[in-house]
């Protein structure tokens, strides 16, 4: 469930602020993690992830001052992109006990997920996007095919694989690849216009999701 709607909210930050930024936003997941770690598991914030976190409001803000005066949808853009990173945060843990429970074999596991997410997101669908739940045209059809089972279904069995292998510190990093390629497509592929001050956000925030993805030297 909270995979689906973490993608779902992606997807509409995706329509009001574009990949780059939506996925940035996204990416701060890491937070979210290192708050459910010392809330629920009591684990303590490293210095680093307060550097970290103080850095990525920052920059956060560095790109939201711009996209806020010109884009009347930032507002829900950066909500839906923030709320998301919370959702996949928690869908990362519950893969991970799982597996501390009992090791589960991946592909049954990702079709228990993805059948559970199409469930829970049917009630929403047809509340919000009710005129629009199928493809009109086989083209539509295919993209949605292709993006659903390659760019989704295969890239989180890997996920899924990896998260039991590597500390969720680290699988946060190694996802940071994600904006990266967003932003560039972004700008480059589909032009977005992104100023001066925004590439410093975005360049702020970046270090703020590597710094909080470090573990704490001893």
């Amino acid at each position: 469930m909270f995979l689906a709607f973490d993608l779902a909210l992606w997807h509409e930050s995706i329509h009001a602020v574009g990949p780059g930024i939506s996925t940035l936003l996204n990416s701060l997941q890491i937070f979210f993690l290192s708050a459910i770690g010392v809330f629920f598991f009591n684990e303590r914030l490293s210095g680093l992830k307060k550097a970290g976190l103080i850095s990525a409001v920052a920059g956060v803000a560095m790109i939201a001052g711009a996209e806020f005066g010109y884009n009347g949808n930032a507002v829900w853009g950066f909500v839906s992109g923030l709320v998301s990173g919370l959702m996949l945060a928690l869908s990362m843990v519950f893969v991970r006990k799982t597996h501390e429970i009992e090791p589960v074999a991946l592909f049954p596991s990702m079709m228990i997920l993805s059948l559970g997410g199409a469930v829970s997101l049917v009630v929403p669908a047809l509340l919000m996007d009710g005129g629009a739940l199928y493809p009109t045209t086989w083209k539509d059809a295919g993209l949605v095919l292709v993006y659903g089972v390659v760019m989704q279904c295969f890239a989180w069995a890997m996920v899924a694989y990896a998260i039991p292998l590597l500390s969720l510190s680290l699988t946060g990093l190694l996802l940071l690849s994600e904006p990266v390629a967003a932003l560039f497509i972004d700008y480059f592929g589909l032009g977005k216009p992104i100023d001066g001050v925004q590439w410093a956000g975005v360049v702020l925030t970046l270090s703020a999701i590597y710094l909080g993805s470090r573990k704490q030297q001893s």
